[in-house]
């Protein structure tokens, strides 16, 4: 008891709470006073090193807890899904994209379909539609600019899908 206000000093002085201090060194006199008796020379260095050791580990599972805490917020807000506003742009993108393939020629809206929609690799189309890997790619560059070209243009345009840069 003697070495409470020490205690309670080092650990306040560490976490920045009083009260804390206090519950804390609380708890230190109900472990040591559970544990068997150990023999300690210096019982004074002793219980202000664990003091010390308890205010360190009080902190860290604080920290810890406010990690839990905000990442639980960051998934609340994940989980919430976009804005309304992001939302409907992002309606309108897709509506976009939707027309810009359906522009597409035929043969170019089936090769982008296999790859992106299927998993399809470019050899696998290829061969399956007995084209080279080459004719593969460009229509799948063709289609990717057409998709781009889409989203990058206003929502009302004269200009046709798939009409962007060849």
């Amino acid at each position: 008891m003697a070495q409470r206000a020490r205690m309670e000093a080092l650990v306040s002085r560490r976490v920045g709470c009083r009260a804390t201090a206090s519950d804390l060194v609380q708890e230190l006199f109900l472990r040591f006073w559970r544990r068997p008796q150990v023999k300690v020379e210096a019982l004074d260095t002793y219980l202000l090193r664990c003091a010390g050791n308890l205010a360190i580990d009080h902190l860290r599972s604080e920290n810890s807890r406010e990690r839990v805490a905000e990442a639980a917020i960051l998934l609340d807000q994940d989980a919430a899904g976009p804005a309304p506003e992001q939302a409907l742009e992002i309606d309108h993108d897709l509506q976009r994209i939707e027309a810009a393939l359906r522009a597409l020629p035929e043969r170019t809206r089936q090769i982008f379909l296999l790859n992106r929609v299927h998993g399809c690799k470019y050899g696998e189309i290829a061969k399956a539609m007995q084209l080279s890997q080459s004719a593969v790619e460009k229509h799948m560059m063709r289609a990717l600019e057409a998709c781009k070209a889409s989203v990058a243009e206003p929502a009302v345009s004269t200009r046709r899908p798939g009409s962007a840069r060849r």
